[in-house]
């Protein structure tokens, strides 16, 4: 990747890491109009970074988060000790003369800050198996699949216009962005030879549709009063789960008020 697009892809971070917090901390400053004014702001700043990398890098199926987090288990650098030890040429392992298991020697025995249980060959593998998957190029994307991620890139600020256009209780907003999610899915499903990342991208975004259960007004007309009735019966009669689902209960209506919780 380029220095520009990297760029991009960290301030498209920074605003997925502090939305929530920018949303709740406004409303608690300047109230709803601020609230919705800083909503605003975030998803077409959003929008703007996410067509810039689709339309002007190719950069393909935008994943979430947009940079990889860090394994640090799996990037743990050689500490000096290790270093002299694999510079001196001393072996890594033994192989028993019968069974023929490969083990570690304990003269190259790594530091405990670096150790791990399995055998030197897995973890080689294993790194460069995920440095493999981590330099895969975006799979290129056609006309159709251009258009159909541009329209999931565009689908929140649509949702805002509409809401603004026939309010929050209105069913036009929640029809409008699920159509656009459908549609979006369906036209990428017809893409193959899709690397790991984009596979597991587009099917949390299948995932996500499940949402639609959550989001007013769909949750206050049909949803809420049976899902809390489901989580209720399961505190009550179910031994154990209630520490999970009382809290959840409670946590829930909260939650749905969350703008980048509930649509973001």
């Amino acid at each position: 990747q380029s220095l520009p697009q990297q760029k991009l892809l960290t301030w498209l971070s920074v605003l997925e890491c502090v939305e929530v917090f920018a949303e709740m901390g406004t409303a608690r400053v300047w109230g709803e109009m601020g609230r919705w004014t800083i909503i605003v702001l975030i998803q077409l700043a959003k929008a703007i970074l996410r067509l810039l990398l689709l339309l002007c890098y190719k950069g393909g199926i935008q994943t979430s988060p947009p940079i990889v987090p860090l394994n640090r288990e799996q990037q743990q650098p050689l500490h000096p000790q290790d270093m002299e030890d694999n510079s001196s040429g001393k072996d890594q392992t033994y192989v028993g003369k019968r069974s023929s298991r490969v083990v570690r020697s304990l003269q190259s025995t790594p530091s405990l800050q670096s150790r791990h249980w399995g055998s030197p060959q897995q973890r080689e593998e294993s790194q460069s198996r995920r440095a493999e998957e981590m330099n895969q190029p975006p799979t290129p994307l056609g006309l159709q699949e251009t258009i159909a991620e541009s329209l999931y890139i565009t689908r929140p600020l649509l949702h805002l216009l509409s809401l603004g256009v026939w309010g929050q209780r209105s069913w036009k907003p929640w029809l409008l962005s699920a159509v656009l999610d459908i549609l979006s899915l369906s036209l990428l499903s017809d893409l193959k030879d899709l690397n790991r990342r984009e596979r597991a991208e587009l099917r949390r975004r299948t995932i996500l549709l499940l949402y639609y259960l959550l989001r007013s007004p769909f949750y206050d007309r049909y949803s809420e009063g049976r899902i809390l009735l489901l989580l209720r019966l399961l505190a009550d009669y179910v031994p154990g789960v209630g520490f999970v689902t009382r809290p959840l209960m409670d946590y829930l209506p909260a939650w749905q008020k969350i703008y980048f919780y509930n649509w973001g």
